[in-house]
Order: C-alpha cells, then sequence, then structure tokens
C-alpha cells in the first residue's frame, strides 16, 4: 500500500491502487475474464425483471430488486443466489441464467468493497513485509506526505491533502483493535535509512516507530541488509486474515498491487511471510536497530 500502482492483469486479480495512480482507493471495478462478464449480464438481465415487476410486483421484493440490480447492472455487485433463483423463471430470463452461476458465484465482490479501509478492519491478523517505504499504517502525518507527494505525475494540493487525510484515518485501525486485531509488520532496513522528506522527518518516523513497538497488538521487526538470505526480493507484499475465514494478500509491483483471492497464490504469499518474517530480527532486537539508526541520522 505505499508504492506505486495501476492494474494488473489476470481473471483473479485485481490491481489495487496504492498511492492513487488509478483512481481513490482500490476501486478498480469488478474482476475482468468470464466471471466478470457474467456478473454485468446478469445484471443487465435486471432490466427485464423491471419490466416484469409491473405485471407481476410480488417478485421486485422478493428479490430485492431496488437494491440490487442497479449496482448489478453496472458490474458494481454480484447478484445474491436468490436474486439468480428467481430471476432465472419465464419470461425474465427463461432458464438462460444457469449456464452462468457458476462463474457468477465464483467471481470475487468487485473492486469497490476491497479498500485498503474495509480490507483492514475485516483482517483478525495483518503481516505486511515493506522494502521501499514505511508502512502506511505505521507512517506519520509528514513522512506520508512526503511519500504521497513524491507521486509522479503529482497530485494537485487539494488532492494531496486529501489523500494524506485518508492514510491517517486508516491508521485509527491500531488502536480501535487493541485487543482484536494483530499486526506484524516487517521493514527492510533500507526503509529506516532512505532519509523520505529530510532528516527531521524521517527523525520523527523513527520515533514513532520506536512508540507504535511497543503497543501490544503490534509484531515490528527489521530485515536488516547484512541478511544472506531475503525471502522477499519481489517486492513489499501483504496477507490479511479475514473474519469470515478467508484470507487476502497482494503484492506491490511498478503500475499495480495485485489482489490475490485465490487460496493457492495467497498461500504462496503467506509462505514468503512467514520466510521473512522468521529471517527478521526478533522484536526486541528490532526496537534496539531502529533505535541505533536513530542515533545516526
Amino acid at each position: 500500500m505505499t508504492g506505486d500502482n495501476g492494474v494488473a492483469e489476470g481473471p483473479r486479480h485485481r490491481g489495487l491502487a496504492t498511492d492513487g495512480a488509478n483512481g481513490p482507493g482500490w476501486d478498480t471495478g469488478v474482476e475482468e475474464g468470464r466471471s466478470g462478464t457474467a456478473v454485468r449480464t446478469v445484471g443487465s438481465l435486471a432490466v427485464r425483471l423491471e419490466e416484469t415487476r409491473s405485471r407481476q410486483p410480488e417478485r421486485g421484493p422478493a428479490i430485492g430488486y431496488r437494491e440490487a440490480a442497479p449496482a448489478a447492472e453496472r458490474g458494481r455487485r454480484k447478484s445474491a443466489p436468490s436474486f439468480l433463483t428467481l430471476t432465472d423463471e419465464p419470461p425474465v430470463s427463461g432458464g438462460q441464467l444457469a449456464v452462468l452461476e457458476k462463474d457468477v458465484m465464483a467471481a470475487g465482490q468487485p473492486g469497490r468493497t476491497r479498500r485498503p479501509g474495509r480490507l483492514e478492519d475485516d483482517a483478525v491478523e495483518l503481516g505486511a513485509y515493506n522494502n521501499s517505504v514505511v508502512d502506511a499504517l505505521l507512517q506519520t502525518e509528514e513522512y506520508a506526505r512526503a511519500v504521497l507527494g513524491g507521486r509522479r505525475p503529482a497530485f494537485t494540493e487539494a488532492e494531496l491533502e486529501r489523500r494524506v487525510a485518508a492514510r491517517m484515518a486508516r491508521q485509527d485501525i491500531l488502536l480501535r483493535s487493541e485487543t482484536r486485531t494483530g499486526f506484524t509488520f516487517v521493514q527492510c532496513e533500507a526503509t529506516l535509512r532512505r532519509t523520505v522528506g529530510g532528516r527531521a522527518v524521517m527523525r520523527r518516523q523513527l520515533e514513532h516507530l520506536l512508540e507504535v513497538g511497543q503497543w501490544r497488538n503490534v509484531d515490528l521487526r527489521v530485515l536488516p541488509l547484512s541478511c544472506a538470505e531475503n525471502a522477499g526480493l519481489g517486492g513489499s507484499l501483504r496477507v490479511l486474515r479475514l473474519r469470515d475465514g478467508s484470507t487476502v494478500g497482494h503484492n506491490e509491483v511498478q503500475m499495480g498491487s495485485p489482489l490475490f483471492t485465490d487460496p493457492k497464490e495467497v498461500r504462496v504469499l503467506d509462505i514468503r511471510f512467514e520466510a521473512i518474517r522468521g529471517q527478521a530480527l526478533l522484536r526486541w532486537e528490532s526496537l534496539a536497530f531502529i533505535e541505533k539508526v536513530l542515533g545516526e541520522l
């Protein structure tokens, strides 16, 4: 959530906007491919359903048309099973939806529901590795402004301030969930020594890390540059275990931070993160390391 961003390719990968190049948050619409097409196709049938409601008014309330159809038609919402079942009858679709039901139900939720705050609020565990900048949830306001201000093409002043405010608001999750969500952050040493915003800004950022690192729900670790092995050379990544039992992840690349929901792919990111955490310094060693870097700045 801290690097460049864009749109990833592939039916299971949604582009996550990490600094906003593709619009606010992670709002990238529905997934592409057959599943995304199925979502929009079912939604378009809602138009016929509206026509049917005038003749069979009892069908509208049963399906929940007023809430479901407009969003589904635009591809912004996945139709529920009841919507499919009740719509898949004459004179609406005449059974044509049966072939699409599997694809519709397999489709992930549209990108609008996968904004950073939404995922973080739903997480019971969050693991993050960063090798370019300090994680967004750990940034001071000055540091965040320097990170977002360095983005090219540049934000307008108003947009920059809006995004800084939004990033600061997201950090409430750290305090709000002190006894509910566990956070593990692994920072590459390079992120501690890169003087983003200048020496004064970086000093305050390191001091903030020392403070947050004392919180009971935060496990903050450092991966030294001297470490002979680094499972995170492929880039920054996150793994989030959600309340519904599912796990999602994403890794950061230039022009995109694809969201992974496929269990096999998420497992790969999970294995990598656990390896990175194992290679990093222990919690108390990491805090001592940060204090050492602060003293050298």
